[in-house]
């Protein structure tokens, strides 16, 4: 159940990065975001009914909450005309507990892929405090690029991996991930960059 929400956190962290971008009005990507946050509060409910004491299964929903309060904080927010400093200090919230998913990953659940998956999270939540928490605003096109660069290979990807029933996790596996998503922030600090100004032709006066 909890592939299925991700497939959607893959959409909305694609159109927040477009918003990033200034490609996507912000009151249009407000609406997604109030969608998949309401998502991600209702299945991770589910999934704690079902779970019966189940510490993995808690586990697995725990996380969740963490993507459905983000997106409700921004579509709320930005509709609300809200400052964003809220949203980029709960961000480093985020950040920190992804990392600790992150190691539970790697230890607990016996899950390099996802441990790596979190640890993107978890660069990708500190962009967002960087960018709306102190206002780094120099920050804000490669946030916006490593937000649309990574919201298919750490969702969307794996969402329908799962969901096929084609999911692999081990640590060849993780490895080749962790390079595909180093090369991928690469790109976005290439894409970011400001293009460097056209030389115009100095007038010739005879």
């Amino acid at each position: 159940m909890g592939s299925v929400g991700l497939l959607y956190v893959g959409a909305v962290l694609f159109v927040n990065g477009l918003m990033l971008l200034g490609t996507v009005p912000v009151r249009s990507a407000s609406v997604l975001n109030l969608f998949v946050g309401a998502l991600q509060c209702v299945v991770p409910t589910v999934m704690l009914i079902q779970a019966q004491g189940d510490s993995s299964a808690v586990l697995a929903a725990s996380g969740l909450y963490l993507f459905g309060f983000t997106y409700l904080y921004v579509g709320i927010s930005n509709l609300a005309g809200f400052e964003p400093e809220g949203i980029g200090w709960f961000s480093l919230f985020v950040a920190c507990a992804a990392l600790v998913y992150s190691f539970l990953s790697f230890t607990v659940s016996n899950d390099p892929v996802f441990g790596v998956i979190w640890l993107a999270w978890a660069a990708l939540w500190t962009l967002f405090f960087l960018v709306l928490g102190l206002g780094r605003e120099n920050l804000g096109r490669f946030t916006g690029w490593a937000a649309v660069l990574l919201s298919q290979p750490t969702c969307t990807v794996p969402a329908f991996l799962i969901l096929t029933d084609n999911f692999h996790t081990t640590p060849a596996v993780a490895a080749g991930w962790a390079g595909a998503l180093l090369v991928l922030l690469g790109l976005a600090k290439i894409l970011a960059a400001p293009k460097a100004a056209v030389p115009q032709p100095r007038p010739v006066f005879n």
